[in-house]
């Protein structure tokens, strides 16, 4: 039961955690518009199995990294950083892609290890759920199993959301294909949440 427990807890927080837009999910979106099912797949499983580490690292260090106001402050700037590069290279790639571009977004596996990689919203959302289900006294992770258990969670639930918006976004695709300006959303939509971290982290 507590096996069973830590899966689902960690399962159901990965899926409503990775509806907000990000850098996976509105790529996954992208994807499906553009009707590339096979490699959003691929994307979406090396995303997901990117999830297991980032989860790990936050359970084992979570003391140390919420204890630490700088670690805590930077985030907020690596997050910033990260989704305006990615949004700028987004927009840069769907207008002149080059031969590197073209060849990582054939590899959707590569492609969602490298984003999976470089998404700065894991740690911090995991180390706080974590706290938070600790402290309700919801999850006991001493030991490796249970640990196992509630990482494994983590991935599943990842990859059962980026699915479902992989299989949505193909099926309203029909009306939109071959439209230049699709392919400019996610670049366009990740260029404004970083634009908006910046500002979260200069004035508040």
């Amino acid at each position: 039961m507590v096996l069973l427990t830590a899966f689902a807890l960690s399962f159901f927080f990965s899926f409503i955690g990775s509806i907000p837009p990000g850098t996976i999910n509105l790529t996954v979106l992208q994807l499906g518009l553009e009707q590339k099912i096979k490699i959003g797949f691929r994307f979406a499983l090396a995303a997901a199995i990117v999830e297991y580490p980032y989860a790990w690292l936050a359970v084992k260090f979570e003391s140390f990294i919420t204890s630490s106001p700088v670690i805590v402050e930077n985030l907020h700037l690596i997050t910033a950083i990260v989704m305006t590069v990615l949004g700028i290279t987004n927009l840069w790639s769907s207008s002149k892609p080059s031969t590197f571009t073209q060849k990582l977004t054939a590899s959707g596996f590569r492609r969602g290890v490298i984003l999976g990689i470089l998404n700065p919203l894991a740690m911090p959302y995991w180390i706080g759920v974590t706290a938070y289900l600790r402290s309700q006294g919801w999850i006991d992770l001493s030991t490796s199993v249970s640990l196992f258990f509630y990482l494994v969670g983590v991935s599943v639930g990842a990859l059962a959301i980026l699915l479902v918006l992989l299989y949505l976004a193909r099926k309203i695709a029909s009306g939109f294909q071959h439209n230049l300006w699709l392919k400019k959303i996610p670049g366009v939509m990740l260029l404004g949440l970083g634009i908006y971290a910046f500002v979260q982290y200069l004035f508040m």
